[in-house]
């Protein structure tokens, strides 16, 4: 696959589950990538790795997403590095469970800060380098939370079904400069994250799944590739799901 050769992607959140995957897809699509990572530096320089057996360029870069002086740092090295991004990947994102009435003001804010401003900043960051090479993809990675909402994770939430909305209000102001903005919306899909989450609760949501099982990484990596690819010009604005009919809109 060459559908993306001479593209610079960058995948926050890359090193690890979900990011891990779409690094991976994108960089067989023929794209080079940077790949974002907050502390998992063993984790992210084994994608790095596999990338560069690849035959494309990929390097690694620490960084917080919600720390604004953090983002303009990278995106200037990855620009130095690799090039202008243009394919973003918004996956980073964290949790910080609790109910609504025992949540505390730092709770939310961090959740907010990483998972919706953080977002908001590294976009910000990449797109006039998309404006003056004329073409771009944005895809930033919502969840079924985001759409239904979730006991326990009102500030996860909010931020997710925030990037929905900026998705849609993005996509109207940059079409016209060939640039396309959408989002993938996973439901439970087997990551190290839901490996920490009891038997008896993964038994329940593959219960209230119609397809009876945990989604793959992978399958949501093949979303955001279609997502990234030339096939996808006339997609924009849209939510994918990839939730095994967990959630019908």
């Amino acid at each position: 696959m060459s559908e993306l050769s001479g593209k610079v992607s960058l995948v926050t959140g890359g090193s690890r589950g979900i990011g891990r995957a779409i690094a991976l897809a994108l960089a067989e699509a023929g794209s080079d990538v940077a790949v974002n990572y907050a502390s998992a530096v063993a984790a992210a320089d084994d994608v790095v790795k596999q990338i560069t057996a690849m035959g494309r360029k990929a390097k690694a870069y620490k960084a917080n997403v919600g720390n604004a002086e953090d983002v303009h740092g990278m995106i200037e090295q990855v620009t130095k590095d690799l090039g202008p991004v243009t394919v973003l990947v918004n996956n980073a994102g964290i949790t910080r469970d609790r109910s609504f009435a025992k949540l505390t003001l730092e709770q939310w804010t961090e959740v907010i800060d990483v998972n919706l401003n953080g977002q908001a900043f590294v976009t910000h960051a990449v797109l006039p380098g998309m404006l003056n090479a004329g073409w771009g993809r944005i895809i930033f990675i919502s969840s079924v939370v985001g759409q239904m909402g979730n006991f326990g994770q009102s500030n996860y939430a909010a931020a997710k079904a925030g990037l929905i909305a900026l998705t849609k209000s993005l996509a109207r102001e940059v079409a016209r400069k060939n640039i396309t903005v959408n989002a993938v919306a996973p439901g439970y899909i087997e990551t190290d994250m839901t490996a920490a989450v009891p038997a008896e609760a993964i038994e329940a949501v593959k219960k209230s799944t119609p397809v009876g099982r945990l989604g793959k990484a992978e399958e949501v990596a093949h979303a955001v590739l279609f997502l990234a690819s030339p096939k996808a010009a006339y997609v924009t604005g849209e939510t994918v799901s990839v939730n095994g009919g967990m959630y019908m809109m």
